[in-house]
């Protein structure tokens, strides 16, 4: 059972500490203010000046030529990967990847391009010796080897810069482009940091998504090479991406990185505070807003339930249990889960 399973009854006291995932943050008062005062036209057309304003702020910020708004992370990838590649290409990525385990394979479904999921180091990077060696000949009996993904963050890890710098280095000397999955892509700056270019600078593509730690409801922006955007914007459309009056979204998108980028060292502190509280139950990995808990006797339904009971929500996942820290989740909630924890016997 992996992280995205829920638990099927409803929980009997009200929730006041969701840490299933930070994709469930909702817009405050003041985001849904900027939202509802966004001056917006049909995007299709391009004559929507607010999403025009999203894609050149991040742009600009990453130090690209050009952005793209799309309405989630994995469709944002998926562009971004259609984008590099032809049908009978190759995409190098991580076996334990987003890209290559929960986004459908829709680049070989869709696409018509192979994917190729080659061994995670255990600081969520992939060896340069590794890509090296999973470039194929120039062999009619090989898909041709076409772009490397990474991710950063890893399951919360924030992966040191040269380590990224490495790999990428290792797919450019066999002509390679270089994509970024960057769904936490500002929680990786926090935590390493450095500079958003120094990051971004790494990479050809680079997608960014809005609505994990940073809080906005809905969408990603995807960066990179003007050419390499315009194919995009138009895989997008045949993708069913097309919006007309985003604005809207795109005005929560810009309110969170005016307002949300620097409060995400309170996720990664609160989650080391509530890392050292469980260290005494159980084993405990701990990095940036996540935290990987194996409880002693292991997660189970009965776990769930009680702390379900406190007002704290699991996932439904079962044995090891990822706890995302976000900006929804208060002192109060944060001390609710201790509390649960604490109290839990089996």
């Amino acid at each position: 059972m992996n992280q995205y399973s829920a638990l099927q009854d409803a929980p009997t006291v009200p929730i006041i500490c969701d840490l299933r995932s930070d994709t469930v943050t909702a817009p405050d008062a003041a985001m849904r203010a900027a939202m509802a005062e966004a001056e917006v036209g049909d995007d299709v057309y391009g004559e929507d000046v607010t999403v025009n304003r999203l894609e050149a702020t991040l742009a600009e910020r990453l130090g690209k030529e050009a952005g793209l708004f799309l309405t989630s992370g994995t469709q944002s990838n998926l562009v971004g990967l259609l984008s590099h590649c032809a049908r009978g290409e190759e995409i190098l990525t991580g076996r334990d990847y987003h890209i290559w385990k929960y986004e459908a394979a829709g680049a070989s479904v869709l696409g018509g391009i192979a994917l190729d999921p080659l061994p995670v180091a255990t600081d969520g990077a992939i060896e340069p010796d590794t890509v090296h060696q999973a470039v194929k000949e120039d062999d009619s009996h090989h898909a041709i080897s076409r772009l490397l993904t990474l991710e950063n963050t890893h399951n919360g890890m924030a992966v040191p810069l040269a380590r990224c710098q490495a790999a990428a280095d290792a797919a450019r000397a066999a002509n390679l482009s270089v994509h970024l999955d960057g769904a936490r892509f500002f929680n990786a700056v926090e935590a390493l940091r450095c500079t958003e270019t120094d990051l971004a600078g790494i990479f050809d593509t680079v997608s960014i998504c809005l609505s994990k730690g940073l809080g906005a409801p809905v969408g990603s922006v995807l960066v990179g090479p003007r050419d390499l955007i315009e194919r995009a914007r138009r895989w997008r459309k045949m993708l069913g991406g097309g919006t007309r009056q985003a604005g809207m979204l795109a005005a929560a998108g810009l309110y969170a990185l005016s307002n949300n980028v620097e409060r995400l060292a309170e996720d990664r502190m609160r989650a080391e505070r509530l890392g050292q509280a469980l260290s005494a139950h159980g084993d405990v990995s701990q990095a940036t807003n996540m935290i990987f808990f194996t409880p002693n006797g292991g997660v189970t339904p009965a776990l769930q339930h009680h702390m379900a009971a406190h007002g704290v929500r699991l996932s439904g996942a079962t044995g090891t249990t990822r706890l995302v820290l976000h900006k929804d989740v208060t002192d109060e909630g944060l001390q609710a889960a201790i509390s649960g924890f604490e109290t839990y016997s089996a």
